[in-house]
């Protein structure tokens, strides 16, 4: 399960981010993960939850977006959304496509925060 020291690695670059912001609270942690990028969001759900405890962005949560494979197409001469991972083939005209846009991310997109003074109730 690789997805575990993926969310470690998140959690860690998120903890370092952080620092600018003393007695911050994260809310939120969103991805942009690719189809190709052979994670399991069930698990970087599971995972992150494990992650999290004990740091600062204990009580946060995952938001993932996933990203369909983009490729382009020489004969059409277009970026194409593949409709499935067995065939790298153009949807529009059949033919094969090897340039791959998207679908290989794993990034962090943002993370949402909530500075220590809005969370002070009176």
């Amino acid at each position: 399960m690789h997805e575990l020291s993926i969310v470690a690695s998140v959690v860690d670059s998120v903890t370092e981010s952080l620092a600018a912001y003393p007695g911050a609270r994260v809310k939120e942690v969103r991805l942009r993960v690719g189809v190709l990028a052979s994670v399991i969001e069930d698990s970087l759900h599971f995972c992150y939850g494990i992650a999290i405890e004990g740091t600062r962005l204990e009580g946060s949560k995952l938001v993932i977006q996933i990203l369909p494979v983009i490729a382009r197409c020489d004969h059409c001469n277009a970026d194409v959304e593949l409709a499935g991972l067995q065939s790298f083939r153009c949807p529009r005209c059949g033919e094969p496509v090897n340039d791959l846009r998207q679908g290989r991310e794993l990034d962090i997109d943002s993370i949402e925060i909530e500075d220590a003074e809005e969370t002070v109730t009176p």
